[in-house]
């Protein structure tokens, strides 16, 4: 069945704020897309109506639809729902992952210190979702397997706008990729591998505020000081 008008101008809109092609804070001109591909304005009004229930964009007075800036309490409220998705998502994956996925599993874990010890974020970012989206390939029920998908998307996003590991973060949660696959590979119980993924993704959280605490308080104590 081939897509709608207004499906089309969907995926153009998302891909596209997902690729930065429209970046956060960029106004989404429904004349001017229409005229850019070729399609009426009706369907644009769809889609952004579709992305505004979303979470992806703003319809801002005078300025119309915005794609949405996203901040670290956006960042946190995401991570509290996708550590719990994707808990889930890899417990059911586990039993269903071969010893030669786990191997590639490792190696995307060497792989990321490498890009650590390079300085290369981008690298680390995309392998580090490559690994994430390894470890839950196996799992058996599509709805969930949509909604870890669709909240790894939108913290990709997150990530661009607002985002960056805690000093020594990164470092420590390869170790926990470690032991999350060590924890499969032996074959541990579900709800055991469930709460060490969903412990992972929310060690990252509490880094975040960990840090900011940090810097307020530093940033506190210097204007005391003068």
């Amino acid at each position: 069945m081939a897509a709608s008008k207004a499906d089309q101008c969907y995926e153009i809109l998302k891909q596209g704020i997902m690729k930065g092609t429209f970046s956060p804070g960029t106004r989404l001109v429904i004349d001017k897309l229409a005229r850019q591909y070729s399609i009426s304005s009706v369907p644009w009004r769809e889609a952004v109506r579709r992305l505004e229930a979303e979470g992806w964009v703003d319809i801002v007075r005078n300025a119309g639809a915005v794609v949405k800036t996203f901040d670290t309490e956006s960042w946190e409220r995401t991570m509290q729902l996708l550590a719990r998705l994707e808990g889930y998502a890899t417990a059911l994956s586990a039993p269903h992952l071969s010893t030669e996925v786990l191997d590639h599993a490792r190696m995307l874990n060497r792989r990321m210190s490498q890009a650590l010890d390079e300085f290369d974020p981008h690298s680390f970012g995309a392998l580090n979702r490559e690994f994430h989206a390894l470890l839950c390939s196996g799992c058996d029920d599509a709805r969930v397997t949509t909604l870890v998908t669709d909240e790894w998307a939108r913290l990709e996003l997150i990530r661009r706008s607002a985002f960056w590991y805690a000093p020594g973060r990164a470092y420590a949660s390869l170790a926990e990729h470690d032991g999350l696959i060590d924890l499969i590979a032996g074959g541990a119980d579900p709800e055991v591998i469930e709460a060490a993924a969903k412990r992972h993704e929310l060690n990252n959280v509490m880094a975040i505020q960990a840090h900011e605490a940090e810097m307020a308080q530093r940033e506190a104590e210097g204007t005391s000081a003068r």
